[in-house]
């Protein structure tokens, strides 16, 4: 049995989102535009395209970006993620749909305008890194800011700012061949970072590098967001990357929306078998926040005991719980959700080791 509860939710702070993407499709093939509506709408797969000629990699999806938030979008290979950050920025365009930008949709930009929106609005760091192989580190950091007309001097001396923040000072003279995986990928941060873009997008940068130089580029997309403030729109397959590095987290599956949640609610509260299965080794007390243990308070209980916020991680918890005299207070803001004692945090670690999550 399991020992969770859906968590009572403090009072989050509601902000425009920087992206609002509604009813988005994107059919390859004949006559794509022809079968949204349609009964043919509904086929699947290899019936679809025996039917139709056409396969289907986004359908109907509708999600917002928030400012300042790092959003991942996860989902196994042909789940549809890749087509949709694509869809996004247009290198694919949508076959329905609208992507709001601030309110505007960018499926009315002309060539002229979209041209625009990714030379100051929008950067992608890609999986392959994308490096010019003939131009020194410095030179591929700032050939964003060449392409969009800045002046020699004030492109380098930008470029040099974001090597250095990338941690790649000293290296700016060596060509891509000379780096490491690792620092390749840094380059591309710097280049992606250099025009100062408003969002950045990121198509599974990290999947082709071995597992310790990932781990570390995690932790420095996660420094470079704190230092940085950029939102983010993350593609990858790895669950415990997208756990990591989400704000919130799009499952996707055959071209569609399964869940979207914060990464607990996703752990906590899977939408469906698909999700469940996925999140079946997660360690819940890695993920989990006190708010998903907190219980209402008893008239036995006293409480004048310490207070923890909601979203403190169980695991990171745990030494403050046991080591109480009496429950702790578990509050969002000014408002107290309710206690954790040590019989709900072992509660959690008991049904871990017992294989229940």
């Amino acid at each position: 049995m399991s020992v969770l509860q859906v968590p009572v939710q403090g009072a989050e702070q509601q902000l425009e989102p920087v992206f609002a993407v509604k009813g988005l499709w994107k059919i390859f093939g004949p006559r794509a535009g022809k079968i949204i509506g349609r009964p043919e709408a509904d086929l699947r797969g290899a019936e679809l395209m025996a039917r139709t000629g056409c396969v289907a990699a986004v359908r109907d999806v509708s999600f917002d970006v928030r400012p300042g938030e790092v959003f991942v979008v996860m989902g196994l290979s042909g789940s549809g993620k890749s087509t949709l950050i694509r869809c996004l920025t247009r290198l694919v365009e949508p076959t329905a749909g609208q992507i709001l930008l601030h309110g505007e949709d960018i499926r009315e930009a002309g060539a002229g305008e979209l041209r625009e929106l990714r030379r100051h609005r929008f950067s992608m760091v890609f999986q392959h890194f994308g490096l010019l192989p003939h131009r020194r580190v410095l030179d591929n950091v700032a050939y964003g800011l060449e392409v969009r007309g800045e002046k020699k001097a004030q492109r380098r001396a930008r470029a040099q700012q974001m090597v250095d923040l990338v941690g790649l000072a000293g290296r700016e003279q060596l060509y891509p061949d000379q780096l490491s995986g690792g620092m390749q990928q840094r380059v591309g941060l710097a280049r992606a970072l250099a025009v100062d873009p408003e969002i950045l997008f990121f198509d599974e940068p990290f999947s082709a590098l071995d597992p310790l130089i990932r781990r570390d580029m995690q932790n420095e997309v996660i420094r470079l967001h704190r230092e940085v403030g950029k939102t983010m729109v993350f593609i990858t397959h790895d669950l415990s990357e997208a756990l990591k590095l989400g704000d919130r987290i799009l499952v996707m599956r055959d071209g569609e929306i399964v869940q979207i949640g914060r990464p607990d609610e996703v752990v906590g509260a899977p939408a469906d078998d698909y999700v469940r299965d996925f999140v079946r080794d997660v360690p819940r007390s890695d993920v989990l926040t006190l708010r998903w243990i907190a219980r209402p308070a008893t008239p036995d209980d006293p409480l004048d005991g310490p207070v923890l916020a909601a979203d403190v991680v169980i695991r990171d918890a745990v030494r403050a719980v046991l080591g109480a005299d009496r429950p702790i207070r578990v509050q969002a803001g000014d408002e107290v959700l309710g206690v954790v004692g040590a019989p709900e945090i072992l509660a959690v670690i008991a049904a871990e080791r017992a294989g229940e999550g």
